[in-house]
């Protein structure tokens, strides 16, 4: 009993490996079937167009790597401009550009700066003449500081002093006439005029020098004499005599 198990065993074993071929067979055949049924057939176009000639895939294998690829995309868009958000206002809002005069030659800003340097030069320099053209310049000068002597002519050394004649108190002004330009100048009338406090004019008189021209680099002295000076004055002036002064009748 013993020695008929394993005869019956590998009698099994034997029968079940003459049936394996054919169940392999048979599933062969049914998924070929079901393959063939549910499978749709699509003609596909020809891919050999792009595939390189005899001798051109040598020569373009050493560029297939990813580097070479990427500069030659580089270099296939190089004419695309990008522009950044601040680049696209700049050129929405850009002012059209002026027209250029032929005749007109550029300035730049260096030439600019020196033009204007020399024109305020000038206005310093010329102011004597400029408000002689233009009277109502004067008042600009004046505002910045800078005197403006038209005549040509300056106090110099004025004193101012008290004497006691016969009794009687007596106000002696003296001082220097000198000329600041380089031609003669016809010297005119002094005037003289006593202030108070509040430096309105109490008191004024007129002189006349001696010396009619003053040459350039000459002097002309002057004094003159106030006997009993008003005792409310407190300030003298000493100018010149202009038509303001004729206008007032106080020739």
């Amino acid at each position: 009993m013993a020695a008929a198990a394993p005869a019956m065993a590998a009698s099994r074993q034997s029968a079940e490996n003459d049936a394996a071929p054919e169940w392999d067979a048979m599933a062969r055949e049914e998924s070929g079937q079901d393959a063939s049924e549910d499978t749709p057939e699509v003609d596909s176009p020809s891919i050999s167009a792009d595939w390189p000639a005899d001798g051109e895939g040598a020569s373009r294998g050493n560029d297939s790597d990813w580097p070479t690829i990427a500069r030659l995309d580089a270099e296939g868009h190089e004419d695309i401009q990008i522009t950044s958000h601040r680049e696209r206002l700049a050129k929405l809002f850009k002012l059209p550009a002026l027209p250029r005069i032929p005749f007109m030659p550029t300035i730049g800003l260096p030439t600019a700066c020196v033009a204007m340097g020399a024109l305020l030069l000038a206005l310093v320099i010329w102011r004597g003449d400029i408000v002689r053209l233009l009277p109502q310049t004067a008042t600009f000068y004046r505002m910045v500081g800078l005197e403006v002597n038209l005549r040509g002519l300056a106090f110099k050394d004025i004193k101012i002093t008290n004497e006691t004649v016969e009794g009687k108190p007596v106000l002696v002004i003296e001082g220097m006439i000198v000329g600041q330009t380089q031609r003669p100048v016809e010297l005119p009338r002094l005037r003289f005029s006593v202030r108070d406090e509040q430096g309105a004019e109490i008191y004024a008189w007129n002189a006349v020098l001696e010396q009619p021209v003053l040459k350039p680099g000459e002097r002309a002295y002057f004094k003159s004499r106030l006997a009993s000076p008003p005792p409310e004055g407190r300030n003298i002036d000493v100018r010149f005599f202009n038509k303001r002064d004729l206008a007032g009748g106080h020739a």
